[in-house]
């Protein structure tokens, strides 16, 4: 795993501090990671500063366990399924797996049509969502790729969005 600043001085999603770069500034820094380069990473997401009293916070939120029996669950399913073709997770889908495995309700065709679109994803960056899709149903133990599915997947793919 492996962080990327959001700009030059870090504070372009700091909730706490103001970035004062502009728009152009903070698209010549992220052109120093090559498009094809972030193409490979399947999640990106932009973690912002966290204060001292969240760290701190006795809030358990979800237990580990709970989380841990749905990744299970999931990993099941990807075994299930991926039994006699050779590979044991989503990743590992090729073309042909991502046409058989990673079918999109309609609503969900329109969500990445616009991503491809207005966004400007690449090709593989589609493939990522559609793996990603696949593997966030499979955590909810849906047979079927919900347009929900789709929409969150496309947030993870944060630092391929244009400024």
């Amino acid at each position: 795993m492996s962080h990327i600043q959001p700009c030059p001085f870090g504070f372009f999603t700091d909730p706490r501090k103001e970035c004062g770069c502009t728009p152009l500034q903070i698209q010549r820094y992220r052109s120093r990671v090559s498009g094809p380069l972030l193409d490979r990473i399947d999640i990106q997401v932009e973690v912002p500063a966290v204060r001292y009293q969240e760290l701190a916070s006795r809030d358990a939120g979800e237990p580990s366990a709970v989380i841990r029996q749905r990744i299970n669950g999931a990993r099941a399913i990807q075994l299930k399924r991926f039994e006699k073709r050779g590979i044991h997770a989503n990743a590992q889908m090729g073309t042909k797996d991502i046409k058989r495995f990673c079918v999109v309700k309609e609503g969900g065709e329109k969500l990445l049509e616009v991503a491809i679109n207005k966004l400007g994803l690449s090709a593989r960056a589609y493939s990522r969502i559609l793996k990603v899709s696949r593997t966030i149903a499979d955590l909810e133990g849906s047979e079927e790729i919900q347009p929900a599915h789709v929409s969150e997947a496309i947030q993870y793919r944060s630092l391929d969005r244009r400024l």
